[in-house]
């Protein structure tokens, strides 16, 4: 197999193709801390793209309910297990990637992994508010406290080395090269489902009607236009913002994707130990155990953090995260200036600005304007 650098990994990894950066890559950023899984993302893309035909189970985008929660059941649990020992020697991962793990094992295949059942996408709400931890008849807790859980918004990747585009026989799956989004050629799909059992995340689901295979597009219609696609702007905890990720000794830090990344590292990977070079990264949640975050998003999670913690006292990185959800145009730069978050398109037109701070108002009990009194006044 051909080597390629994976920074995500710190180190050179097996790949069964050549590195070919597209011309920019496709990547978004998610607060998992401002999600209340209320699962408007679930159904704006559910009512878009999904509505048809052996796409009834079809979630391409999902929120599910950290540590009990699977879709399909137990995706990620039975990954870890067929990957085996994963570890790190600093922010340098001394296990195997799925590619690698798969060469070793002389499987005949590109990359570790399986088919789900067809009853295992039946409960994608399974697991939902279940917490970790016991408390005891008549305890009682404060914040941080020790029974937790946490919500995890998930879509496709649209890696830099995916599974899915290496394990195709059809060679039916391609990254876009003008914004690196993966899609796949219908046409030359044959159903035979090497995609599905390939990724690890199980965001490529077969269409039992058609019988082709069918994923997340990134909204690319949208993408084209400068808009983000539906999942992001209609996120109501304003979680979410989409952008152009660079290599860490390329980054931008004018561009929000790269500023949350590579300059502030508050955004991770997850699950980086498969190797695939994921494009869409999270800002960890600040009340989970480290060791249970290390495994899913790496060892800096705890650095993350203690970033994340200092955002109020970061005017930047507070602006950048005030901008997520502030338009649904595509934020190609952003600047802080005077107190505000100010967004930029491609044009370098003006598309968003926020202030740092949210003004108060404090309105006289009685208005003499209108004659009455007011109840609320702040």
């Amino acid at each position: 197999m051909p080597r390629v650098y994976n920074w995500q990994i710190n180190r050179e990894m097996e790949y069964p193709y050549p590195a070919a950066a597209p011309q920019r890559q496709f990547a978004a950023v998610f607060d998992i801390n401002k999600c209340i899984a209320c699962q408007t993302c679930t159904l704006a893309c559910k009512n878009a793209w999904t509505a048809g035909r052996g796409q009834e189970y079809m979630l391409w985008n999902n929120v599910e309910t950290k540590p009990y929660g699977f879709y399909p059941l137990g995706w990620d649990v039975n990954v870890l297990r067929l990957l085996g020992p994963q570890s790190w020697q600093g922010d340098t991962y001394t296990g195997m990637t799925i590619f690698e793990a798969a060469a070793k094992n002389e499987e005949g295949r590109v990359a570790v992994g399986y088919i789900p059942d067809e009853q295992d996408w039946a409960t994608p709400n399974i697991g939902e508010d279940e917490a970790a931890g016991l408390v005891q008849g008549g305890a009682y807790f404060t914040l941080p406290h020790p029974v937790w859980s946490f919500y995890l918004q998930r879509v496709c990747n649209h890696c830099s080395y995916p599974a899915c585009l290496a394990a195709c026989p059809r060679k039916a799956i391609y990254k876009r090269p003008e914004d690196g989004i993966v899609l796949i050629d219908q046409e030359r799909c044959r159903g035979y489902r090497e995609c599905l059992r390939s990724c690890p995340f199980k965001k490529v689901m077969y269409n039992q009607v058609t019988r082709v295979s069918e994923k997340c597009i990134a909204c690319y219609p949208r993408v084209e236009q400068g808009l983000q696609p539906f999942c992001t702007i209609n996120c109501i905890g304003r979680i979410r913002i989409n952008g152009w990720i660079q290599q860490p000794a390329e980054a931008d830090p004018e561009s929000p994707v790269d500023f949350l990344v590579h300059a502030r590292k508050v955004a991770l990977p997850l699950y980086p130990q498969f190797g695939l070079g994921v494009n869409i990264y999270y800002i960890p949640p600040i009340h989970v155990p480290p060791p249970y975050l290390r495994q899913m998003f790496g060892p800096r999670v705890e650095a993350a953090i203690a970033t994340y913690r200092r955002a109020k006292d970061d005017p930047d990185l507070l602006g950048v995260l005030l901008l997520q959800g502030a338009t649904d145009r595509w934020i190609e730069k952003f600047r802080v200036r005077g107190g505000e978050a100010i967004g930029y398109d491609a044009r370098g037109d003006e598309v968003a600005r926020v202030p740092l701070k949210e003004p108060v108002y404090i309105r006289p009990e009685f208005d003499r304007a209108l004659a009455v009194f007011r109840q609320n006044i702040t």
